[in-house]
């Protein structure tokens, strides 16, 4: 009588399945591209649409500084309301480091113009000289 030897030690598999992995990490990849947008914007206000723009790449970028006045008259600066009387000083402080750096204002489409320009003069009142109005580019529907 012979003893039946088995070899299945030759056949285990030892490579890595990835596919699993690649799954998740694309799915991760669309979640964060969808969301990261979001994200630069902390005040949502709806801009008003111009059809002359000028792309302001600066105004993107994380250390920016960011005035936006909303629809119901509130002043943000960063993600913080602040009051006109000490938007001057703060923003004096935020650009002592760079004195170069531009500040960017986002002002809602139907905001109350007293307020827009409240928050223009706090700005003007830091030695800002240089100040950049975002605004939607119109869509010619082409």
């Amino acid at each position: 009588m012979a003893i039946a030897k088995r070899d299945e030690g030759k056949k285990v598999n030892s490579n890595i399945n990835v596919t699993p992995m690649v799954d998740v990490m694309l799915v991760l990849l669309i979640i964060f591209m969808v969301i990261t947008p979001m994200l630069n914007n902390k005040v949502n206000v709806d801009l008003p649409i111009a059809v002359q723009t000028e792309v302001m790449e600066n105004a993107n970028k994380e250390d920016s500084v960011m005035v936006a006045v909303t629809r119901d008259g509130k002043i943000f600066l960063g993600a913080d309301v602040i009051q006109v009387d000490a938007m001057g000083s703060t923003i004096a402080s935020k650009l002592e480091k760079n004195p170069e750096k531009k500040v960017y204002m986002r002002a809602d489409n139907r905001a109350i113009y007293g307020k827009v320009m409240d928050a223009i003069d706090g700005i003007r009142a830091a030695g800002v000289s240089d100040l950049g109005l975002l605004t939607e580019k119109k869509d010619d529907g082409k």
